[in-house]
């Protein structure tokens, strides 16, 4: 393939990142100099400073990492486990199965699931316990959050784990490792991309969640994504809601550095 060929080529890709990622993220970072009153002003990023905000931005900091903490715990054993199985693609595809559901339907599903006479709450009633009040709980906000999201966990350390090569783990047990050793040593330095990709896929749409917090979470979880869709939708303050997006994206990419694949020399 000539120059001339792969220039021709990379143009719509150029044409896509332009128009779907560049312009939107200067359009959002032009509406949030502007104030309620539709004037050019630095206050929205003076008001991001404030302790109201400040406190959010930590909240959503904070649930985002117990999102992303409760799915690597949950998910690397899962994914461990699947490479082992006879049909390990089947199940690999009943997990991702409902990631296919709309987000909305299985939000709205486990409005009935926990609710006051829904079948969680059946089972504790069977079982002698009074009914307890599950849904507008920080339990109810991450167990929902985590179950949509482990799916994107799962997939990545699979595919990591999949690819080891089973002479490694085989030599070092011959050497006298222990189950726990070649794990530690062996298995999740080499799956540790993997970890840092489903981390990536988990951690940065839960920082702005918004529609499970409303939902799931009442008015107990307030985010940074709550308060964009309340600047945006119901307060009609466009340039401090762009001016939460712009934060927002400064720490996803700062996420996405950090935890970036970094080249190494072979050894």
């Amino acid at each position: 393939m000539n120059r001339q060929t792969r220039t021709l080529y990379f143009i719509p890709y150029m044409l896509w990142i332009v128009v779907f990622v560049i312009a939107p993220i200067i359009l959002i970072l032009y509406y949030s100099f502007f104030n309620i009153e539709g004037q050019f002003s630095s206050e929205n990023y003076q008001k991001f400073f404030s302790p109201v905000y400040l406190k959010m931005t930590i909240s959503s900091f904070w649930y985002a990492f117990l999102i992303t903490a409760f799915s690597l715990l949950i998910g690397y054993p899962t994914a461990l486990l699947l490479t082992r199985t006879k049909h390990k693609q089947l199940w690999l595809l009943l997990i991702i199965l409902p990631t296919w559901i709309n987000l909305l339907l299985k939000t709205y599903a486990f409005l009935g699931i926990f609710g006051t006479y829904g079948p969680v709450n059946d089972l504790f009633v069977f079982f002698g316990m009074s009914a307890q009040q599950l849904l507008f709980t920080d339990f109810s906000f991450v167990f929902v959050s985590v179950y949509i999201f482990i799916p994107f966990m799962i997939l990545p350390i699979f595919n990591a784990v999949d690819k080891l090569n089973p002479s490694l783990i085989a030599a070092a047990s011959d050497l006298g490792a222990t189950p726990l050793t070649v794990f530690r040593r062996v298995i999740f330095p080499l799956t540790l991309n993997g970890v840092k990709i489903g981390c990536q896929a988990v951690f940065i749409p839960a920082l702005s969640l918004f529609m499970i917090t409303r939902l799931i979470a009442g008015n107990r979880v307030i985010t940074l994504g709550t308060a964009i869709e309340q600047n945006f939708l119901v307060i009609q303050d466009w340039g401090m809601g762009a001016t939460i997006a712009v934060f927002l994206i400064i720490a996803m990419a700062i996420i996405m550095m950090l935890t970036g694949n970094r080249k190494r020399g072979m050894l």
